[in-house]
């Protein structure tokens, strides 16, 4: 085939362009970059049957690394998990979503590199991150005889991982615990960095530990499965940590793949592209997931504990918990936070933080993805609900604002103006019509 002969030559192209792109700051040239190595990858994955996977390394309390592949790294994770942890037990931690999708695969997997596999299933979302469920994870582990040396497995998204991660940094002081995210948000976000928790009624995540993961497997294909909204939820962070600190990944989101959800390709299996854009889609997505989790990687490297520079993270997290919260948790985490990030975006025009073109970009990229830069709650009521947050210090509570896109900064925000701060980033409903943006 034409494009195996001439694999040496793109794979000489991918290079240049992308040192091109690195002194020139071109777009231009990374859409070079990554049209070639699509076709690079298509034919080590597609012809030679050859699977790629990515390493990160996390250098934290525990190093670790995060392993990014295309397809087939479920199947493969009873062995990575065996030389990473050992063990003799590991204990499943999934929800109803999940569990019939992938678990028997990750069970005969962790089966045939050994374990005795125990498994534990609680209703999905995030009504069950409470402690009832954290403590019916624990008692499973104690019924089971499992011990320190073995390993509890978090399959799922963000609430899996959070709670799969708070039973295992609290049982027996602490137990072995790998990381299998199954959404894009997990994977780019809530899986690394080694956050987690339970909430209370006051607010969100106000029981937890950092507790950094010994592993974390992230097989891209999983997400074939996902929903469109659970889909938006991902690209929800991922637009974070572009505004964060990659203004090239910002640009590049601006233009999605044809198909921007493999859900989307999978309603109609009688296309004859399907396998094509299925690989195009998901090696998109690895790059994505790659990006992401480097500059997370780099801030927690940093600042494990947050005490400072990791609070840029939390960019559109603090009006954004307050929405779950005041939603009952039916706003699901990823919509939250956009529309945080679009409140705080606008807020910061008025406090001369941020420009007005930058607040433009940001509502205009969400709004690309079908998510809210906005909501209907008034700010009266964003403030009391604001006022559990972990960010709060006394008197003050530390919020992120954008200055441009791929640089944020902290500001401390005295708790008696938070209310006026919320209510500068607040689009009425006048200003929603005239905007063309119906929040």
């Amino acid at each position: 085939m034409i494009i195996k002969s001439n694999s040496i030559i793109l794979q000489n192209f991918v290079e240049y362009s992308y040192t091109e792109n690195k002194t020139r700051n071109s777009v231009r040239f990374m859409l070079l970059y990554w049209h070639c190595a699509v076709s690079v990858y298509l034919e080590l994955v597609m012809v030679r049957n050859i699977q790629l996977v990515k390493t990160i390394n996390v250098l934290a309390s525990k190093n670790y690394d995060i392993l990014i592949g295309t397809d087939g790294l479920l199947d493969d994770s009873g062995r990575i998990i065996r030389e990473t942890v050992g063990g003799h037990t590991a204990a499943i931690i999934t929800d109803d979503n999940v569990a019939p999708l992938y678990g028997q695969r990750l069970t005969d997997s962790l089966e045939r590199s050994g374990y005795r596999v125990v498994l534990h299933v609680f209703p999905h979302g995030e009504a069950s991150k409470n402690s009832e469920t954290y403590l019916s994870i624990l008692n499973l582990l104690a019924a089971e005889k499992l011990g320190r040396a073995d390993v509890l497995v978090a399959l799922g998204g963000g609430v899996v991982g959070d709670l799969g991660g708070f039973a295992a940094a609290s049982y027996m002081r602490g137990m072995r615990f790998v990381q299998i995210p199954t959404t894009l948000l997990a994977a780019v976000d809530s899986s690394v960095g080694g956050k987690t928790a339970i909430n209370l009624d006051a607010g969100k995540n106000l029981a937890g530990a950092f507790y950094q993961p010994d592993v974390v497997i992230c097989d891209i294909s999983l997400q074939s499965t996902l929903t469109d909204d659970i889909l938006r939820d991902g690209y929800a962070e991922v637009i974070k940590y572009a505004i964060l600190s990659d203004k090239e990944l910002f640009e590049l989101l601006k233009t999605p793949p044809p198909a921007t959800t493999a859900t989307t390709l999978i309603s109609q299996p009688s296309s004859s592209t399907l396998n094509y854009q299925l690989s195009i889609i998901n090696y998109q997505l690895s790059e994505v997931v790659a990006r992401c989790v480097s500059i997370k990687r780099d801030i927690v490297a940093g600042d494990e504990y947050e005490h400072g520079i990791r609070k840029l993270l939390n960019l559109g997290h603090t009006v954004g918990h307050a929405i779950e919260l005041l939603s009952g948790y039916t706003t699901t985490h990823g919509h939250a936070i956009a529309a945080g990030m679009g409140i705080v975006a606008r807020a910061g025009v008025q406090l001369g933080t941020c420009d007005a073109q930058c607040s433009k970009d940001v509502s205009e990229m969400l709004l690309r993805y079908g998510l809210p830069d906005n909501t209907n709650y008034e700010a009266d009521e964003l403030t009391r609900a604001c006022l559990s947050d972990k960010k709060r210090d006394g008197d003050s509570l530390t919020m992120v604002f954008p200055d441009r896109i791929g640089h944020c900064v902290l500001k401390e925000i005295p708790i008696s103006e938070l209310e006026t701060v919320i209510d500068l980033g607040l689009m009425r409903a006048a200003e929603r019509k005239g905007s063309g943006n119906g929040g």
